[in-house]
């Protein structure tokens, strides 16, 4: 382990939730939940201000709600949050050409690496400026931990949430360490926190001072060895700049189990075709087509099927996934879908279809009866969605944002991320004034034009790609956030 903090590690505070703040003035300061609105859906991201009512990570949508019913509930904007991932990773690579992704969110740098830090004080401004450099080019907040590991480096980012910076000196790691709780170590979830209270380990000390056999004893060789290591401050991972990619996967929660086999399958398609676009997207290609169902009562089922070669076939892919979806059995209901594809490359394998098909030739699905056409009664147009969260523009009022929709309307805020807080006004879902718009960046990056509200600037930065055709699956009822 080195003899410097020269290890950064950034966390991004809440950084769905305050994107969304950021873009929203009238969001700043209160409750904002990020995640799937259907009865199923799970919380993405909450707000410091939600998590004060006990609303968390990946708790059920259902759940929050009944915790912070006044919070705004949005739908995620996967697009604009991958657009400002990408300014703060330019931000970092400007450090180091050392910077190891975690997430769209979190990430390792060796500062020593890049020449940006070789000791305590260096490493310390060199994350003051980071800082600075993350609110001046997104307008939102970071979290730094330093150390002279990764493992310690993520425990002081999570010491110095949120918005701030902890440095964590050579020589006082095991002192810090000893009175934190055993789930402060990576790898300790719920399960083996039990497993080790039950043994009467409750803190990084007392892990310590169990000593490495006992630990073996209790949780394995390969686990009880590595957590001893780390009860020690030891850590010797480098950081890493490629992470390699293991598999690509997408997935749908279904407010309403699925019964009928044909729709099953209609989805499965859907989430294959999905699948492929993220697997290009990455210029990757794979060989391990990989299906999941989680039925009516919660068991899941897993099948995978290996090809002879990598794709990146949309044909291909639909055919593997609905031989998969043949093996299982969807009678009682279907309450989540997804497909994956694995064992990555970055070349594809030409004249793949056949296989696809494989030997199965002579079971050919039936397809669904054609509804009868009601040539008396004009077709309906679908109608419209609006989600909650995503950006619009208005012919009159000009930019604003979803704040819910249902029975037929739709209500827009009128603001932007440089305004004041702005007017509500509610419209027919179908109003032809009324269209998706792409996000404003969070800091102006040119003069706006009229309407636009706030001071003007021609202050350079990076811009802001993004859009609003985010795949969030289907989605619940909308969420009118209080005016």
């Amino acid at each position: 382990m080195r003899t410097a903090p020269t290890i950064l590690h950034l966390d991004m505070d809440a950084f769905f939730a305050s994107v969304e703040q950021a873009s929203k003035p009238s969001l700043r300061g209160k409750a904002v939940v990020v995640g799937g609105l259907g009865p199923r859906g799970v919380v993405a991201t909450c707000s410091y201000e939600a998590r004060v009512f006990g609303v968390h990570s990946a708790m059920p949508m259902g759940q929050a709600r009944r915790l912070a019913p006044h919070a705004a509930y949005l739908v995620p904007r996967f697009e604009l949050y991958r657009s400002i991932s990408e300014q703060v990773m330019r931000l970092l690579r400007g450090l180091s050409p050392l910077v190891e992704p975690l997430s769209l969110d979190e990430a390792f740098v060796d500062l020593e690496a890049g020449g940006a830090a070789w000791d305590a004080d260096s490493a310390r401004l060199a994350g003051t400026k980071l800082r600075t450099d993350i609110r001046a080019v997104t307008g939102i907040t970071g979290s730094v931990g330093l150390a002279a590991s990764k493992m310690l480096a993520k425990i002081a980012s999570e010491e110095a949430k949120p918005d701030g910076l902890v440095l964590i000196p050579p020589g006082t790691e095991r002192a810090m360490l000893e009175p934190m709780t055993v789930r402060t170590l990576p790898g300790v979830g719920p399960t083996t926190g039990d497993h080790l209270r039950r043994a009467g380990i409750t803190t990084v000390g007392d892990i310590a001072e169990a000593g490495e056999d006992e630990l073996v004893r209790l949780l394995g060789k390969a686990h009880g060895h590595a957590l001893y290591a780390m009860a020690l401050a030891r850590d010797e991972r480098p950081v890493v700049a490629e992470r390699e990619t293991k598999s690509v996967s997408v997935e749908d929660t279904y407010d309403v189990d699925i019964h009928d086999r044909v729709r099953v399958g209609v989805e499965v398609g859907r989430l294959a075709d999905r699948c492929v676009r993220r697997l290009r997207g990455s210029g990757l290609s794979g060989r391990t087509i990989v299906l999941k169902v989680r039925r009516y009562d919660f068991s899941t089922l897993t099948r995978s099927e290996t090809l002879r070669g990598p794709t990146d076939d949309p044909a291909v892919v639909r055919e593997a996934a609905a031989r998969l979806l043949d093996s299982v059995d969807t009678t009682g209901g279907v309450r989540l879908l997804g497909v994956g594809v694995s064992g990555l490359a970055d070349y594809t394998q030409e004249d793949l279809f056949a296989q696809a098909a494989g030997e199965r030739v002579d079971e050919v699905a039936e397809e669904p009866d054609a509804a009868p056409v009601q040539e008396d009664r004009p077709a309906l147009a679908p109608e419209r969605r609006w989600p909650s969260g995503h950006d619009v523009r208005h012919a009159e009022y000009g930019h604003g944002w979803v704040q819910g929709s249902g029975l037929g309307r739709v209500t827009v805020r009128f603001e932007t991320p440089y305004s004041e807080t702005g007017r509500v006004r509610t419209f027919p879902v179908d109003d032809p004034d009324l269209t998706p718009a792409e996000p404003l960046p969070l800091v102006p990056t040119e003069p706006r034009r009229p309407g636009e509200g706030g001071p003007a600037t021609t202050e350079a930065g990076p811009g802001l790609g993004g859009g609003t055709d985010a795949e969030t699956g289907p989605a619940g009822p909308a969420h009118l956030a209080p005016g």
